[in-house]
C-alpha cells in the first residue's frame, strides 16, 4: 500500500507539526483548512517550526526549505484530497465539526484512502460511522512537539482492516516516529491514560492550597530524576487544554473540576498566560526557572 502524498486537515498547533514532520521525511503534504486566514496562520507556524527543527535537530536551511516546498495549501477538501493516499484529521474536537468534515471528505476521496484522526478526546468507534469505509478508518495520535517527543499512538476499532492498521504503523516509522500500537479502544490511548491522572493530581494539590506549582515540580524532579514536572508539562501542552477539560468536568457537576477551571481562568486564561506558546504560563519562556541550575536546590 503505497503512500506518497498525505493530506492534513486542520493546521493548528499539532496539525502544523504533523505537516512539517511528514514533509521533512520526504512526503508531499496537502494542508487543508477552512479559509485563507487559517492558511496564513499555518504558514506562520511552519516558519516558526523551521527554526525549532534547526535548533533542536540541527537541520540545515536547505533541508528545511526543501521540506517546506513539499507542502501545498488548500481551502477546498476536494482539491486537497486529490492524489493523496492518507488523510490525517486534526480539526477541532467537536463531533459536529468532525461529522461535517468526514461527510464531505467521504464524498470526495477515493475508496482506497486511509482516514486517520489525531483526536485525543474520542475513540474510533465514536467517529467511524461518519466515514463511507469504516474499515479504512483508525486513529493516529501524536504528542506535542512531535519532532522531539516522537511517539505515534495507532488505535484501531474492531472493524479496522489489519492491513490499514499495519500500514499506518509503517507510515509512523517513515516519518521518524516510534509507533505505539493499541489493539483495543482506550480513551486516552497509552500516553494520556498515564499522563492525565498525573496532571489532575498536581492540579488538585495547587487548587486545594497544599503546595505551589514550582514546589510540586521540584518534588517530582528530585524524586524521580525527571527533566520537568507536571506544571512544566502543562505549559508545553498549553493552558487552554487543561482549562477546557476542567470546564467539561465542571459542567458535569464535578466540584474539583470547578475549582481547577476557576483557578486556570483567573490566573492564566484571562491574563493570556497560555504556556510556552504565549511566552508565559506557570513559567516564563524561553528560559523557564525549572531549567536553571539552582532550581532543585
Amino acid at each position: 500500500m503505497e503512500i506518497n502524498n498525505i493530506m492534513v486537515a486542520g493546521s493548528g498547533v499539532l496539525g502544523s507539526q504533523i505537516v512539517f514532520q511528514s514533509a521533512v521525511h520526504g512526503f508531499g503534504v496537502h494542508v487543508y483548512d477552512i479559509n485563507e486566514a487559517a492558511i496564513e496562520a499555518a504558514k506562520e507556524r511552519l516558519n516558526v517550526l523551521k527554526e525549532r527543527y534547526k535548533a533542536d535537530l540541527g537541520l540545515t536551511d536547505e533541508v528545511l526549505d526543501e521540506a517546506y516546498n513539499r507542502i501545498v495549501f488548500f481551502t477546498s477538501i476536494e482539491e486537497a484530497v486529490d492524489n493523496v493516499q492518507l488523510v490525517i484529521e486534526a480539526v477541532p474536537e467537536l463531533l459536529d465539526i468532525k461529522h461535517d468534515f468526514y461527510a464531505e471528505l467521504s464524498e470526495k476521496a477515493s475508496d482506497d484512502v486511509i482516514f486517520a484522526s489525531n483526536s485525543s478526546t474520542f475513540i474510533p468507534s465514536q467517529i467511524k460511522s461518519f466515514v463511507k469505509n469504516p474499515g479504512r478508518y483508525l486513529h493516529l495520535h501524536f504528542a506535542n512537539e512531535i519532532w522531539k517527543f516522537n511517539i505515534a499512538e495507532i488505535m484501531k476499532h474492531e472493524g479496522t482492516e489489519e492491513k490499514v492498521f499495519d500500514r499506518t504503523i509503517e507510515f509512523a516509522k517513515e516519518i521518524g516516529m516510534i509507533p505505539i500500537p493499541i489493539y483495543k479502544e482506550q480513551p486516552g490511548y497509552v500516553l494520556n491514560s498515564l499522563l492525565v491522572p498525573f496532571l489532575n493530581s498536581a492540579e488538585y494539590l495547587v487548587v486545594n492550597g497544599i503546595a505551589d506549582p514550582h514546589t510540586i515540580d521540584k518534588t517530582w524532579m528530585i524524586s524521580t530524576g525527571a527533566p520537568s514536572g507536571p506544571f512544566a508539562i502543562l505549559d508545553i501542552i498549553g493552558i487552554n487544554t487543561p482549562y477546557n477539560l476542567a470546564k467539561t468536568k465542571a459542567a458535569a457537576g464535578d466540584e474539583q473540576g470547578k475549582k481547577v477551571a476557576k483557578y486556570l481562568k483567573e490566573n492564566f486564561i484571562d491574563k493570556n498566560k497560555l504556556g510556552v506558546q504565549s511566552g508565559e504560563g506557570f513559567y516564563t519562556y524561553p528560559n523557564p526557572a525549572y531549567k536553571e541550575e539552582d532550581f532543585l536546590k
